[in-house]
């Protein structure tokens, strides 16, 4: 339970040390500057993802397909970072996967509804490239985005990039 809590905080305090970074160089913040911050915690996301699945898959056998990856991110991977599976995993059979959840823990802490909801997205960019980073390092390129309409609800769109 403790460590939920550090966790959860730890990600608020990344998300506004980046914002506060970017605005006491600049004063105001343009879209630009923003983009720039949402980059930055894209990256911080890519490396954690890509440290945590070479923890989670050291032992596991390689998997068969793509859709595969996907089950195991949505199940394994996705409980030992967000503490929950999954709550629903869709694909269009062609390299498009949307994960939903409705319950995602780091948007629990803003607001249920739609109070924060412009604020979402910044406290996404991180999550996102938690799933790039991991999806990378079980070798698919891919292009993740996330949703909200009503908070706490998420959804993640992983395109996959074929070579």
């Amino acid at each position: 339970m403790a460590d939920e809590a550090l966790f959860d905080l730890l990600h608020m305090e990344m998300v506004s040390h980046v914002y506060k970074e970017q605005q006491s160089s600049k004063g105001e913040m343009d879209n630009k500057d923003r983009a720039a911050c949402v980059s930055v915690l894209e990256s911080m996301g890519f490396r954690v993802g890509q440290g945590l699945i070479e923890r989670l898959t050291r032992d596991s056998p390689s998997f068969k397909d793509e859709l595969d990856v996907m089950k195991f991110v949505c199940k394994d991977f996705w409980t030992k970072v967000f503490r929950r599976q999954i709550d629903n995993l869709r694909t269009n059979h062609q390299g498009t996967y949307v994960l939903q959840d409705n319950k995602f823990s780091l948007l629990t802490q803003l607001s249920s509804g739609k109070q924060y909801l412009d604020q979402a997205p910044k406290y996404l960019a991180f999550s996102c490239g938690v799933v790039r980073g991991a999806l990378s390092n079980l070798g698919l390129d891919s292009v993740v985005t996330a949703e909200v309409s009503i908070m706490p609800s998420c959804k993640f769109q992983v395109v996959v990039q074929k070579l």
